[in-house]
């Protein structure tokens, strides 16, 4: 056998390997969640014997099963709560069931209104969010930026509607970089540098199929070099997504130069199995008005976002903050001392 192919069949047996451990961990997922809501349902059916009950009934089950877990108080009226939050609804019941217990519990406890609890379950399916990041997710209120708010794109009117509908539902407004940290009065290079080091939860908070493909990404245009603050490609979209970052509020021009760089990624980069590029531009304040007229009559396909850093410090502050090699040679001087 050759070793391309022996490295091929190896490639095979490993997924199919995965493929099978990630089915047997959903299904045991699964039916765990199912006892949960049986057992739920009997307590909530049993709760007439008195609040006691469900201490009791904890006692009862941690001597029976000591090597289980999951038999507290807290957790079986977590069970209640599950049955009655789903019992009437088929389809979230459904979609309950495929994603883990921890997750449940942190949707009932943060999410009352159930059609933004079915938005969160899905993409936690889709996505394969831990509970952190669900968490994150939900504390930055991502329903709100991705779903209900009202974005200012050109999308429908540039893109087929399958991709205009999926690139919409990519974009989010505002954006939100509480991970960095930078001082009052930031360049844009600087955001740029930070949000490279801090890249990883860039594309946490971009979402689910982007990746990565440079900064100050260089095109060249009859001669002449040009320079794109971020250029991303999107797996789902299939395309290429510019991404430029303004530290001032939006200005129609900006368009312009970003419609520049569309057209230059397409014809440098563009596939004929991708979709046409598409981009972010992103500002610290924008005027609704201001940005519809300046989208009008451009051709290719634009959104135009906020974003927040809420980690501002004044540069006098930040400049005399330990640098991590600080950090670490206190760590080293002080266990040379123990």
């Amino acid at each position: 056998m050759l070793e391309k192919d022996f490295k091929q069949v190896v490639l095979d047996v490993k997924k199919q390997i995965t493929t099978t451990q990630y089915a047997i961990m959903s299904q045991a997922n699964t039916q765990l969640i199912e006892l949960y809501f049986k057992l739920g349902k009997t307590i909530s059916e049993s709760y007439t014997y008195g609040e006691k009950f469900v201490d009791n009934l904890s006692i009862e089950l941690k001597l029976e099963f000591p090597n289980v877990k999951g038999f507290s108080t807290r957790n079986l009226n977590n069970m209640k709560k599950f049955y009655e939050e789903y019992k009437d609804d088929e389809l979230l019941q459904q979609l309950v069931a495929k994603v883990p217990w921890g997750h449940n519990i942190a949707l009932m406890e943060k999410i009352k209104d159930k059609k933004e609890r079915e938005w969160y379950i899905k993409e936690c399916i889709e996505s394969g969010w831990s509970r952190d990041v669900l968490k994150l997710q939900i504390k930055s209120n991502l329903y709100f930026r991705q779903v209900t708010n009202n974005k200012l794109t050109n999308f429908t009117t540039t893109l087929p509607t399958v991709q205009s509908d999926l690139a919409n539902q990519t974009i989010k407004d505002p954006y939100l970089f509480d991970f960095v940290t930078l001082n009052k009065g930031f360049k844009e290079r600087e955001l740029e540098n930070k949000l490279i080091e801090q890249i990883k939860n860039v594309l946490i908070e971009l979402g689910t199929g982007f990746s990565f493909v440079g900064n100050q990404y260089k095109v060249i245009v009859n001669g002449k070099e040009y320079f794109i603050d971020l250029l991303f490609y999107h797996l789902k979209l299939r395309c290429y997504v510019v991404v430029e970052l303004k530290v001032t509020e939006f200005e129609p021009e900006y368009t312009g130069k970003l419609n520049f760089y569309l057209t230059a990624i397409d014809d440098k980069l563009k596939s004929e199995q991708d979709n046409s590029t598409i981009g972010i531009l992103l500002v610290q304040e924008k005027d609704k008005i201001t940005v519809e007229y300046a989208l009008n009559r451009v051709n290719s396909p634009i959104g135009v976002s906020s974003y927040e850093i809420n980690q501002i410090i004044p540069k006098e502050v930040l400049e005399n903050l330990p640098t991590e090699e600080d950090i670490n040679l206190h760590i080293d001087i002080d266990n040379e001392l123990e």
